[in-house]
């Protein structure tokens, strides 16, 4: 598994391997920031593409989450799968509820396993927040989870190197 992955990223270029795995779920930023900077990219060009790969998938979730999950709940696997979703979205989203927008953004800013861009468009589309309003939150969000990544990475590159 791990050779398919090394020639995947040798096939395109760095560029587009950061931007790629920004947009994977669960990667995102925690994990394109430093492939980027491993591969030789400067840290404030992977963290820019970083930025802007793991933004990708945001208004697609903001939009169609619903209208998925209501096609999902018409057959009883469907149902299933969809209550699975919810469930799992619901039970990170308690601070999201509580303060709205700034939840959202504080929600996406800690670059931890299982917070990010799709949970938190996920948790926003969920709690019917108002598209906009998401996004601006997510966007700025991920730009500082973005910062914290940059940060860490440069400390370790000054601890190991």
């Amino acid at each position: 598994m791990q050779d398919v992955f090394v020639n995947i990223i040798n096939f395109v270029s760095r560029e587009m391997a950061v931007f790629l795995v920004a947009m994977l779920p669960l990667a995102e930023l925690k994990v394109a920031i430093p492939l980027g900077v491993a591969m030789g990219m400067h840290p404030l060009h992977a963290t820019a593409i970083g930025i802007l790969g793991s933004m990708v998938p945001v208004p697609f979730i903001l939009l169609l989450l619903r209208p998925v999950i209501a096609w999902f709940r018409k057959t009883k696997i469907g149902n299933k799968i969809a209550d699975k979703i919810m469930l799992r979205t619901i039970q990170k989203s308690s601070k999201v509820k509580k303060y709205r927008v700034i939840g959202l953004f504080i929600f996406v800013a800690i670059p931890l396993p299982t917070t990010g861009v799709w949970t938190g468009s996920a948790i926003a589309a969920l709690l019917d927040m108002r598209i906009r309003n998401a996004f601006i939150s997510i966007f700025l969000g991920n730009c500082c989870a973005a910062a914290i990544m940059l940060l860490l990475t440069h400390a370790a590159i000054l601890t190991f190197y």
